[in-house]
């Protein structure tokens, strides 16, 4: 009978036993860390790679007091196929996470959250050594993160002066106006929801200013929002029921989300009302549906993935103390970082 012979793993102490060193020195080597001379620097790297010594990274980690893990926090509505801008913000932040060294631990927390009850279990058992929330959590979980003392980055939110990514809101709206007006429209209503979102209030800005600039004083009647629900499909179809049904007739319409922009869609193809001839239509994101909306939809593209990389290098550089600028091209003040967008004009203006 034929035995599998199984390879003895090298250890620490081998590799300080074929370099003729204590396996402290071996492992002040392996971190970086404290004085090791040259010749035997070298002695100890020659080992390590003649005997194929790998270091685990629960040895690195011990010794660096690290556990090399990074939390993304996000709720589990945003989660979904159907709203997929926050699973790319996961991807970019993943994909960063290789160059680093780290792990991202996923974590889904309930939209009514509730203090201690609904506690994610990485910040319970603080095996992580900094976290990303994304989009709009509550209050009482951003407390809770807060008084963990963990180090976090935020994503399209805003919660007191702790870091954040986001996009420059007021001008890609300001730019969503001016294209639109540009193409001869005059009468152009605004579709938004959950106005208290700082993204959401900020488009809004961006639309107010840029209809100011076109010489309108007072767009209220021209601003349909709904402040108990979320920019979803659903909402975009209500508020064009009751934007039709008010018995306004704009020729154009940006929506504050690119969801909210194929609803009202959905809503304007039943009623018959044609997309671009009779309402033009623009969105915010470009999420993967919007160029397979019926027809295609114009929108303000963020880059999504550019959103998870930023966060997890920011993150990076808060846990590592590197007082490094990311690039002068993001930056806009001491806690914030801005990530560019673009107008992807297509079938719907």
């Amino acid at each position: 009978m034929n035995t599998v012979k199984v390879k003895k793993k090298v250890t620490i102490k081998d590799v300080a036993d074929h370099a003729n060193a204590s396996t402290s020195t071996v492992s002040m080597v392996i971190n970086n860390k404290g004085y090791v001379s040259d010749e035997k620097r070298k002695d100890i790297l020659h080992s390590i790679k003649k005997l194929g010594y790998v270091p685990s990274a629960s040895a690195r980690n011990l010794a660096s007091n690290r556990t090399n893990n990074i939390g993304f926090i996000l709720r589990e509505s945003h989660f979904t196929l159907s709203e997929p801008f926050y699973t790319r913000i996961f991807l970019g932040a993943e994909f960063e996470s290789k160059k680093h060294n780290y792990y991202v631990l996923l974590a889904t927390i309930s939209d009514t959250y509730k203090k201690e009850e609904d506690t994610p279990r990485l910040l319970k058992e603080r095996n992580v050594d900094g976290i990303i929330i994304a989009g709009k959590v509550s209050g009482e979980l951003l407390e809770e993160v807060e008084e963990s003392g963990i180090p976090f980055v935020l994503v399209d939110y805003q919660y007191k002066s702790f870091p954040y990514i986001s996009v420059d809101n007021r001008n890609a709206s300001l730019e969503a106006v001016r294209y639109l007006l540009s193409k001869g429209h005059t009468e152009i209503s605004f579709l938004g929801a959950d106005p208290y979102h700082p993204s959401i209030s900020e488009r809004l800005e961006g639309f107010q200013l840029g209809m100011l600039k076109a010489g309108y004083s007072d767009t209220s009647n021209l601003v349909f929002l709904d402040e108990d629900d979320s920019p979803t499909l659903q909402t975009g179809y209500n508020l064009g029921a009751k934007l039709f049904k008010s018995g306004k007739k704009p020729t154009a319409v940006f929506c504050a989300n690119d969801a909210m922009a194929i609803g009202f869609m959905k809503y304007a193809e039943q009623h018959k009302i044609k997309i671009p001839e009779e309402v033009a239509v623009v969105g915010f994101d470009d999420v993967e549906g919007a160029k397979f909306s019926s027809p295609p939809l114009t929108t303000i593209r963020v880059f999504k993935e550019q959103f998870g990389e930023l966060a997890l290098r920011y993150l990076t550089e808060i846990l590592n103390d590197t007082g490094k600028d990311l690039s002068s091209k993001y930056e806009r003040g001491n806690h914030m970082l801005t990530v560019p967008t673009e107008l992807i004009v297509r079938e719907s203006t």
